[in-house]
């Protein structure tokens, strides 16, 4: 008889990780320290691995909004949205969160895994869905708990696109689902192309805005403003765990669309409504998004010089234009073996491996953040060369200078 356990076996390279010492999750970090370092294990070293694009979630001014929705609301609001959880910071942000992305209304809820998976109130037995074949788990399990079929297209191969809605039943509503930035690669959803073919054949446009929201655009609007179509976009996803600094997320779209959300998206009607804290945090950092261009500008350029640098060396970092880099390493295991490396260099980052990402393309995420300095952009490089050069992933020695 099959133990219903048996599932929980570890993968035999992940074994192997575990028992080497070089599984690369679920190491704890106990203090962040005022200039980016943080202490895990008891060694202080670099955080080059968090979302905090804009370097927001230790700003004083969020800080002391969040201390003061706490101190007068409590730690919690105890219930859900539609019943007792509803609070006026809650309306607040979501007026000004719809004004911001161009849209009629905005629905707040308590995380942006959640913000995704309340997409699936929208994707009855009639509908098809096109996604992207990257889009994150939590737009998949929002596929997985609607009832539309679901149609993947080539990473923005948006070609392959077009000749899935030629040949879908013209019957069927349509909505086409990809992303602003691809956070495993930083690079672009081609929202120009997607939102013209979408428009061609009738479908709807959502773009989940994770990590671009905040990110890029003159005014910070994402990738849509980036790119020129904003107004192209019929719904917008995003969670203000990344540029926001915080915790929690939001859908923004047409009233009629948010309306039903409200009263039918699972993921929002049965759960706990985000704290007065965060929600308070959370429009603090859209006040300073708004106000404060400077920091996209800052960490953009700093992550173009990064990404040169560690090019520059050898390591394949793709071809984004955003502060997620990517070391493409290919196998899982060696991919832990440089992690590890990284950490013991002094640099803390993130490591990308199945089923996070293809198999046959593991690789090492390096996250810039707006408060990283030079010295610290020249720490991660020293400590990419070293770890890649002890692991044969770049040249042994620095290519020869030509006359």
């Amino acid at each position: 008889m099959l133990d219903v356990f048996s599932k929980c076996q570890p993968r035999p390279d992940v074994r192997f990780a575990i028992t080497s010492g070089v599984l690369p999750y679920y190491h704890a970090i106990s203090e962040r320290l005022a200039n980016g370092d943080v202490i895990v294990h008891g060694k202080r070293v670099l955080m080059a691995g968090s979302n905090d694009y804009l370097a927001l979630s230790t700003d004083p001014r969020l800080k002391a909004a969040a201390t003061a929705a706490t101190t007068r609301l409590g730690t919690g609001n105890s219930g859900s949205r539609p019943i007792n959880g509803t609070l006026a910071l809650h309306e607040g942000l979501k007026a000004d969160l719809a004004g911001f992305l161009q849209q009629e209304a905005a629905l707040v809820v308590t995380t942006g895994y959640q913000a995704n998976l309340a997409l699936s109130a929208l994707l009855a037995s009639d509908d098809i869905l096109f996604a992207d074949k990257h889009v994150h788990a939590s737009l998949l399990d929002a596929a997985r708990l609607g009832q539309a079929a679901l149609r993947r297209f080539r990473h923005n191969d948006a070609a392959h696109l077009e000749s899935l809605l030629e040949t879908a039943d013209q019957d069927k509503g349509r909505l086409v689902l990809t992303e602003g930035m691809f956070s495993t690669n930083g690079d672009l959803g081609d929202l120009p192309s997607l939102a013209r073919i979408a428009r061609e054949h009738g479908a709807r446009l959502i773009v989940d805005g994770a990590h671009d929201v905040g990110l890029l655009g003159e005014g910070g609007r994402g990738a849509a403003e980036h790119l020129g179509v904003l107004d192209a976009v019929d719904v917008h996803t995003l969670t203000f765990s990344k540029c926001f600094g915080t915790l929690g997320g939001a859908v923004a779209g047409p009233r009629a669309v948010i309306d039903h959300l409200r009263l039918h998206a699972r993921a929002a009607v049965f759960s706990a409504s985000l704290p007065p804290g965060c929600t308070s945090a959370a429009h603090a950092a859209l006040g300073i998004i708004g106000a404060e261009p400077e920091r996209r500008r800052r960490v953009l350029a700093a992550a173009r010089r990064l990404r040169a640098d560690l090019t520059g060396l050898g390591f394949d970092t793709g071809l984004g234009i955003t502060p997620a880099i990517p070391i493409r390493v290919g196998d899982p295991l060696l991919c832990m073996r440089l992690w590890k490396e990284l950490l013991n260099e002094g640099v803390f980052t993130n490591a990308m491996i199945p089923p996070a990402v293809p198999d046959g393309k593991a690789l090492i995420r390096i996250s810039v953040t707006a408060a990283h300095s030079d010295a610290q952009l020249d720490r991660i490089t020293d400590a990419c060369e070293a770890a890649g050069r002890r692991l044969g992933l770049i040249p042994a020695q620095p290519p020869a200078l030509t006359a």
